[in-house]
């Protein structure tokens, strides 16, 4: 028999054309190179320093002991749904009710993918301020969504202003993202900022996305949500996690809640694309939500000291930085220094070996900027910023 020649597949042909042009996470570019090089200081990606509360842990342990390990309801646990709708009252004075509003999700990430994938068909348009987290705009697109950016200003704390809203909205509008406490810049939105965001909002069809993961991260401050404001409730999802406040980032798990009108629809997708979120991470997140408020408000305070240690520090060597009033990060201008955003990072990392985020990661308004997270020890931070300074004198010497 004669060997018959395979013809080589042409992957071009059968890839999913937007999945095909989506650009890789930014964040993870820099980790990914870090983590081969070793011996790398890095501030790059948002993850807690802090162990996940012992409570917390132990209720796992518990779960697994138990044989706890089948699915749940596709919704989540009844029980978590109530003390997320518990939790979720006492911090907006919103009530959703657990058996039709709320859905346990595989953090917060599908969370949003659920709430867009909901709303957003071909040719809808999505207002996405930028700077912000990198997955919406992608997200978007994956839906056949197209994303109009609105690009928030250092001079105005990276606010969303009315003002600018207003001007992209047309009548294909179909959900306004609103990233607050945000990622990258460390900016919130006060009940006097988001009034009116919500009065252009009032007599039109558009949905918000209100992502509020970093809530419990606010500094001298409550946080407000957008939807404890009048008729907000019935025209937003609301997001919310354990990742970030309560140190879980590897247990996946998070929620939204929202009218039963649209969360009836993205249980559908979340039932055919997920099942249920994680059974033991829902069991731990139970004893979350009921015992862990003082150890948040302890590493919220932690973070609050690191968040003025780096400002500061900046600041003094050089690199004008816009004080943070939410979540961990700080967002240091580096215009000074000649260097894109880009190059700033590479040379950086390969010079010294400190890994932080460009800008442009977080959108192309991000250029002229750098992400550099806070969840990491006060040592951590202090043996960077020696060596970011180190950086920016040879910049200088070589000009």
């Amino acid at each position: 028999m004669s060997a018959r020649c395979s013809k080589a597949m042409d992957y071009t042909k059968v890839l999913n054309k937007t999945a095909a042009q989506l650009k890789p996470s930014g964040i993870r570019k820099y980790f990914d190179i870090a983590e081969k090089m070793g011996n790398v200081i890095s501030l790059g990606v948002g993850e807690p320093d802090f162990h996940t509360p012992w409570v917390i842990r132990r209720e796992a342990i518990r779960a697994l002991e138990r044989g706890k390990t089948f699915y749940t309801a596709n919704s989540g646990l009844a029980q978590l749904r109530k003390e997320i709708s518990e939790y979720t009252a006492k911090k907006t004075g919103i009530v959703y009710d657990p058996s039709g509003e709320i859905i346990v999700t595989v953090g917060g990430s599908e969370a949003i993918d659920l709430t867009v994938r909901s709303l957003v068909a071909p040719g809808d348009e999505v207002i996405i301020p930028e700077p912000s987290f990198v997955c919406y705009k992608p997200i978007v697109e994956l839906a056949g969504g197209t994303p109009v950016i609105i690009e928030t200003r250092k001079e105005d704390s990276f606010k969303l202003k009315a003002t600018d809203l207003r001007e992209k909205i047309t009548g294909k509008t179909k959900l306004l993202i609103l990233p607050y406490p945000n990622n990258p810049t460390g900016a919130i939105m006060t009940e006097d900022d988001l009034r009116p965001i919500a009065a252009v909002l009032e007599g039109t069809d558009i949905m918000v996305l209100t992502d509020e993961i970093y809530s419990e991260l606010c500094y001298g401050r409550e946080h407000f949500s957008v939807i404890s404001l009048p008729d907000m409730r019935e025209r937003t999802v609301y997001v919310n996690g354990f990742s970030k406040a309560f140190a879980m980032t590897g247990w996946r798990l998070g929620y939204m809640c929202g009218p039963r009108e649209i969360l009836t629809h993205a249980l559908k997708i979340h039932q055919f694309g997920i099942m249920s979120s994680p059974t033991v991470s829902q069991y731990a997140a139970i004893e979350a939500l009921r015992s862990c408020e003082a150890d948040v408000q302890n590493m919220t305070a932690e973070y609050d000291m690191r968040r003025r240690y780096l400002v500061d520090a900046f600041n003094k060597i050089g690199l004008r930085c816009f004080m943070p009033e939410g979540a961990f990060y700080v967002f240091p201008c580096i215009k000074s220094t000649g260097l894109t955003s880009d190059q700033f990072c590479e040379k950086l990392l390969y010079s010294k070996r400190v890994a932080v985020i460009p800008g442009t990661a977080f959108g192309e308004c991000g250029e002229g900027y750098i992400r550099v997270s806070y969840a990491y020890s006060r040592k951590h931070l202090s043996t960077a910023v020696e060596k970011i300074a180190e950086f920016l004198e040879e910049l200088k010497n070589a000009d």
